[in-house]
């Protein structure tokens, strides 16, 4: 029960999940290319390190397909059109994967299916883990109030490079070296900065 209250990720028990970076979206949403940036480099570390990733799409007939940067080509994409990422199709996919213990979840929009997806994922017991700056809305203010209110429920506020790092947590681990590598480059500036000074 420690190990809940603190945080603490941990590559068996955990799950990324990649909410709507779609096409349609690109032009609206606030630092779009940071966001799907940042939201790839957790994909690659997922598969480095054997997390499962699961990706949804909000209404792909009329919002488009997920972006190719993301480089996801290789995921099933779950249609839907509620605003949590928690539909049928996913949550038996998440009891096939044995009911993970903690989401780690990125995309948008931040106010709508990242809050909806986290309030279902809290209610059911799963620790969350908002990587802020690998989320967005089309509207700053919705970004950075809606992860006011995540905090307020209990989510876990995090960053990229803090995933990677706590994940591997040893730079003697097998994978460290291709986990560096995804962290040659700092991440980009995405807006937070007044957040965290509010926080």
């Amino acid at each position: 029960m420690l190990v809940a209250s603190i945080g603490r990720l941990s590559t068996k028990d955990a799950v990324l999940l990649l909410c709507d970076m779609q096409e349609k979206f690109r032009p609206n949403i606030f630092q779009f290319p940071n966001i799907v940036n940042n939201a790839a480099r957790l994909l690659k570390a997922s598969r480095v390190l054997g997390i499962p990733a699961i990706l949804t799409e909000q209404y792909p007939k009329g919002l488009g397909p997920t972006v190719p940067e993301l480089e996801a080509g290789d995921l099933t994409a779950y249609a839907k059109t509620s605003f949590t990422m928690m539909i049928d199709e996913v949550e038996k996919q998440m009891q096939a994967l044995g009911n993970p213990k903690q989401a780690i979840l990125c995309g948008i929009e931040a106010h709508a299916c990242i809050a909806c997806t986290t309030y279902d994922l809290l209610e059911k017991g799963i620790e969350v883990h908002i990587v802020a700056d690998a989320v967005s809305s089309r509207s700053q203010t919705d970004r950075l109030f809606a992860l006011s209110r995540l905090k307020q429920s209990g989510a876990f506020l995090t960053t990229t490079e803090a995933v990677l790092l706590q994940l591997v947590q040893d730079a003697k681990h097998p994978n460290f070296k291709e986990i560096q590598r995804l962290l040659a480059h700092p991440s980009p500036d995405t807006g937070l900065l007044s957040f965290f000074s509010a926080l």
